[in-house]
């Protein structure tokens, strides 16, 4: 029998190299995607933005006006916002990635249709894969309820650690509901934000040194 040769293993460089390749080939697929009747009224494909090698991944809902217009996540009043949060709580928002379920604005902001959220699935998958996160951030109800596959609303969740796919998953609420409930007394959306936001910044500084999530307490 002749001998099975091994294949050797891709050094750092090689496996950083094909992770790019793979990241622009994902990316350029999304932004030729003509997999859903969103195609048809976006102006902008928005595939996310920051730091692809980053351990922290934020997931909204979908694109709203000044994203589609602009190609980016998290740019009008609710992004604004959501970069105030990271950079009250010591983040700064180049260092983490920040994308959506959905890739194209649907009309009205409505929320994604099941249909629509399951043709992008494939471009979020791929993303989660190649970026690799310990952390994902799930940003409102409708990224807790498709990728935790949940009922429960944001309001019983969040600011809890859920384990998916052997990464740490919390939920936290959307910036534009903060921007609706304006107060910040104690109790209130945005005073809950804060405390969540002090403890995504504490497990992103232990995952980031010792490169696990041994301290996460699930649940």
């Amino acid at each position: 029998m002749d001998e099975i040769k091994k294949i050797p293993d891709l050094s750092a460089e090689e496996k950083d190299n094909a992770r790019r390749v793979l990241w622009e080939k994902a990316k350029a697929g999304a932004l030729s995607c003509k997999g859903c009747s969103l195609s048809a009224t976006r102006t902008n494909v928005v595939f996310g933005d920051g730091s692809e090698r980053s351990k922290l991944l934020l997931i909204g809902e979908g694109p709203g006006a000044d994203e589609d217009q602009q190609g980016l996540p998290f740019v009008g009043r609710a992004g604004q916002l959501l970069t105030q949060i990271l950079t009250a709580g010591g983040i700064d928002r180049k260092d983490v990635y920040i994308t959506n379920i959905v890739k194209c604005r649907p009309p009205e902001n409505r929320i994604p249709t099941p249909e629509e959220m399951i043709i992008c699935d494939q471009h979020l998958q791929t993303q989660i894969m190649l970026i690799d996160p310990a952390l994902i951030i799930l940003l409102g109800n409708t990224p807790t309820r498709w990728i935790l596959k949940t009922n429960e609303g944001i309001t019983k969740i969040r600011g809890k650690w859920f384990e998916w796919r052997g990464k740490a998953v919390m939920p936290m609420f959307h910036p534009s509901y903060l921007l609706r409930n304006a107060s910040s007394k104690e109790g209130s959306p945005k005073h809950l934000t804060w405390i969540d936001i002090q403890e995504v910044k504490r497990s992103w500084d232990i995952v980031r040194e010792t490169g696990n999530l041994s301290h996460i307490k699930f649940g």
